[in-house]
Formats: C-alpha cells, sequence, structure tokens
C-alpha cells in the first residue's frame, strides 16, 4: 500500500544556500530508494499567505478561517506522513513554522478535551507518522532550552501523532561543518539519515 507524504519546509533562507532544504533533499532520496510507490505534496510556507499572518488581537476574530486554517488542517487528514522541515532561528522554529503550527493547532479540529481527562487533551491527528528535519548553527547542546528539535516533536505528538527519530544537523556555523558546502555538511549524518528513512 502506497502512502501520501506531505513535505512542509519552513525555511527562509534561499534554497541554493539551505542546510536544512539539503537535508531535506537527501533525507526524501533515501525514502524514496525504498518507498517507490509513495508520492509527495510539497507545502514550501515561503509560497503561502497563510505563514505571513502572525496572531494578534487585532485579527484574534478571523485568524482561524476556512483558506488559512481548515485548507491545511484538511490537506494533513488527507495524507499519511508528514516531513517537517526547519531551521533554527534565534533559538526556535521560524516564523513561518509558528504561524503555520499556530493556524492548525485548533481545537476540535487537531486535538480536543472533550472526553479527555482533567489537563490532559486528546489528539485528533493519530493516523499521521511524522519525520522532523532540522538544522541549527550552534552544536548541540549549546543552547537546550531553545531545542527547536524537542518542541517540534513535543507539538506533533500533541496532536497524537506517531514521531520517527528526529534528524538534526547541528555546528552549520561553527568548525568544521561552517567550511563545508550544505551538500557536504548533510554528508556527514548521512548514516543517520538512512537509518531514520528505513523506519519511516
Amino acid at each position: 500500500m502506497s502512502n501520501k507524504i506531505l513535505v512542509v519546509s519552513g525555511s527562509a533562507s534561499p534554497v541554493e544556500a539551505s542546510y536544512s532544504a539539503e537535508l531535506a533533499k537527501k533525507f526524501i532520496e533515501e525514502y524514496k530508494k525504498l518507498n517507490k510507490d509513495d508520492t509527495f505534496e510539497y507545502l514550501d510556507l515561503n509560497e503561502i499567505a497563510m505563514a505571513s499572518k502572525t496572531l494578534t488581537r487585532s485579527n484574534m476574530g478571523t485568524y482561524f478561517n476556512e483558506e488559512d486554517s481548515l485548507k491545511y488542517i484538511s490537506q494533513l487528514k488527507s495524507v499519511d506522513k508528514v516531513i517537517m522541515v526547519s531551521p533554527m532561528h534565534n533559538f526556535n522554529v521560524t516564523a513561518l513554522i509558528k504561524n503555520y503550527l499556530d493556524h492548525i493547532l485548533l481545537a476540535n479540529e487537531t486535538f480536543s478535551y472533550k472526553y479527555s481527562k482533567k489537563g490532559d487533551a486528546i489528539g485528533l491527528l493519530d493516523h499521521l507518522k511524522v519525520q522532523i528535519l532540522t538544522t541549527q548553527g550552534a552544536p548541540y547542546g549549546w543552547y537546550l532550552w531553545g531545542n527547536h528539535t524537542e518542541y517540534l516533536k513535543g507539538t506533533w505528538e500533541f496532536v497524537a501523532a506517531k514521531v520517527n527519530t528526529p534528524v538534526l544537523l547541528a555546528g552549520t556555523k561553527t568548525e568544521p561543518l561552517n567550511k563545508l558546502t550544505p551538500v557536504d555538511a548533510v554528508k556527514t549524518i548521512e548514516k543517520e539519515i538512512q537509518a531514520a528513512a528505513k523506519i519511516f
């Protein structure tokens, strides 16, 4: 049985200079070797108006709407797997990713408190399997208070998605990776990428 996969990319860097774009390219290449019948849908958040809309008190009443929220929630409900791609920006996911998540994390659509235990939500996207692909300029461990990979993992688990082992390329702005092209930097974690692709 083939799967439908949605690739959500939230890097604001030019594609040719983006470590996260290269990481996604490599992961998808490895995945396709093992899953030739699966189909892909690509969502570049740079190209959609929704991802540039930030929630404020002036738009609270209209922020969650058919075009900006329900359309993308329906998209998530129509696929089997999601690949989420995000570099670290100022110790967090990019604003594009944050705006996307703010639009799709909607009560009674992707999670619910109905019939839940006190203080606990019930996720409504339990059909999804998610692969998180992240990059960051600093080596892992420098800024654990800004762990954008864990933030994404916890967010998808909140809506009951099954999260595959995330793949993080860390240290892109320090030696030795800052001396390498994105292609060569990604090669340094090739075995990790291949291992994740096998179980996704």
